[in-house]
């Protein structure tokens, strides 16, 4: 199975969300099934095949997801990002600031879903191939 180690090493070479295809191909070839990563603080569940499961630890210091989620902000603030405009840091900034509590990645499917604070989904969007 997959390690944090291998999937830092994927992670490292993403500089934009320009990038973030060919890091899901990347953990695909891991073995990666499906992730959640959390905007609080960056931790990530990552899931592979027969339940396994492993998680990173927090990534940056805490931000506060906003209570009302903005999906027209967020929209215009993932455009920015995925063209290059934004780095990730930047990215989760305002994710936390549209109501954006986390985000899930089913390699399966090859979406990505955002949801807010209560569970709900703001935005679901299909992953480049």
């Amino acid at each position: 199975m997959f390690t944090i180690e291998q999937i830092k090493a994927a992670h490292a070479k993403v500089k934009s969300g320009a990038d973030f295809p060919n890091y899901v191909q990347d953990l695909i070839q891991l073995g990666v099934t499906h992730y959640e990563a959390f905007v609080s603080d960056g931790h990530t569940n990552y899931f592979g095949k027969d339940n396994y499961k492993t998680s990173s630890s927090s990534k940056y210091d805490s931000l506060t997801v906003a209570e009302n989620s903005s999906i027209e902000q967020f929209k215009s603030d993932l455009k920015a990002h995925q063209q290059g405009k934004t780095d990730y840091m930047t990215f989760c900034n305002d994710s936390a600031k549209s109501g954006v509590e986390k985000w899930v990645v089913c390699m399966e499917k090859m979406t990505c879903t955002y949801y807010d604070k209560a569970g709900k989904e703001m935005l679901l969007e299909a992953i480049p191939s």
